[in-house]
């Protein structure tokens, strides 16, 4: 979300970290709860019923109405026109798709990722934990300051496994049993899987950075901010990045550019390339499938009369399905925000003239766009 205010040139202030007081963070945070707790936070343009609100990130223009997701977030600039009025997503409707596609990977199968190298890659290095301490500190009383980074750490591992990172038998990072992500009975290990597809990731991103500036050709879009957004929190979690840097140099320092706003002002033309069609195939062979895997479970429990999804239905074991990605099996918990992922991404799909939908079948697997016709 910053990446794309920088874009725009539309300034920003980071809360709570940025606030004036403990007194102006607190009453801004209340206010934030009230508006959770009362159904008033919204999604630009429109909230669906099976958006879900998130921990994070919130956002507020000029003291007005609160609003969350990062994408709502792209196409409210748009609509604001904010300072650059070059709009962030694509106006040409086969690149508008594969934007729309990038960014929904990277939100939802990205996050799993980057989740993943963070408390279960390389627990040991991240700086996290400081960093949010820094970030919530107006927040808290001292106390509870000292106590955050080791709860934060045993939260987040105990996490792991609703977030797809699932933990072999015997996983030992020489660390507490508390911070170190667990095992599930009845669960297949996915470490193996995603150690596999983050690199398979940043290998597709070199692809393209290494010869065009950004993903879409030689200005920043939303699909950039998505793939900047995700991969760029591991920046702060040492081992990582330091692999990141080695595995993928260009990709490394496209991160450092748009940290550090280098990519304000750029422009020129949009276009879809032949080194785009890497990062295509790995997202038509992680994000694609598991959406349409979770769609269809999702119908199923909806069959049988279950309504509880998403972490409370994980904690109770309940709305499990089983799965496959890239020859490795799965078993996780049925997420309806990412039904509603899935249903918009087919619904853009389908109003793709079908002469726009056959350039975009030049870039994605064969396989991905039968997917999508029997998805619509």
């Amino acid at each position: 979300m910053q990446a794309l205010a920088d874009y725009c040139e539309c300034g920003w202030q980071r809360w709570p970290a940025e606030a004036s007081s403990s007194w102006a963070a607190r009453r801004q945070y209340i206010g934030l709860m009230l508006a959770t707790k009362r159904g008033r936070v919204r999604r630009f343009p429109t909230r669906d019923p099976l958006d879900e609100y998130p921990a994070v990130p919130y956002y507020r223009v000029d003291n007005g109405p609160w609003f969350f997701d990062s994408t709502g977030f792209a196409h409210h600039l748009d609509a604001m026109g904010q300072g650059n009025a070059t709009p962030l997503i694509p106006p040409e409707s086969a690149l508008a798709f594969v934007a729309q596609l990038i960014d929904e990977a990277f939100d939802e199968f990205g996050l799993y990722l980057v989740h993943h190298m963070r408390w279960a890659g390389t627990r040991r290095t991240t700086t996290m934990p400081a960093v949010t301490v820094s970030e919530m500190r107006l927040l808290m009383p001292r106390f509870m300051q000292a106590r955050l980074p080791y709860s934060l750490a045993a939260r987040q591992s105990r996490r792991c496994p609703y977030l797809f990172s699932v933990a072999p038998e015997g996983f030992d990072l020489g660390i507490s049993q508390a911070q170190t992500p667990p095992s599930l009975p009845g669960f297949p290990e996915t470490h193996s899987l995603l150690n596999e597809a983050w690199r398979s990731y940043l290998v597709a991103m070199e692809a393209v950075l290494a010869k065009q500036p950004f993903l879409l050709g030689d200005r920043f879009t939303l699909a950039d901010a998505s793939a900047y957004g995700q991969l760029s929190m591991n920046l702060i979690d040492g081992a990582p990045a330091e692999l990141l840097r080695e595995l993928a140099p260009a990709t490394y320092d496209w991160l450092c550019l748009i940290r550090d706003g280098r990519h304000r002002g750029s422009t020129g033309a949009l276009y879809l390339s032949e080194h785009l069609q890497p990062l295509l195939k790995i997202i038509s062979e992680t994000f694609v499938p598991l959406m349409s895997q979770n769609c269809a479970a999702y119908e199923r429990c909806r069959e049988r009369g279950e309504t509880l999804f998403n972490e409370a239905a994980f904690n109770r074991g309940k709305s499990l399905y089983d799965g496959e990605l890239l020859g490795y099996p799965f078993r996780a918990v049925v997420k309806d925000f990412q039904v509603r992922v899935w249903r918009d991404l087919l619904h853009a799909w389908a109003r793709l003239p079908q002469e726009v939908a056959d350039v975009v079948q030049n870039y994605l697997p064969a396989d991905c766009a039968a997917v999508l016709d029997r998805g619509t």
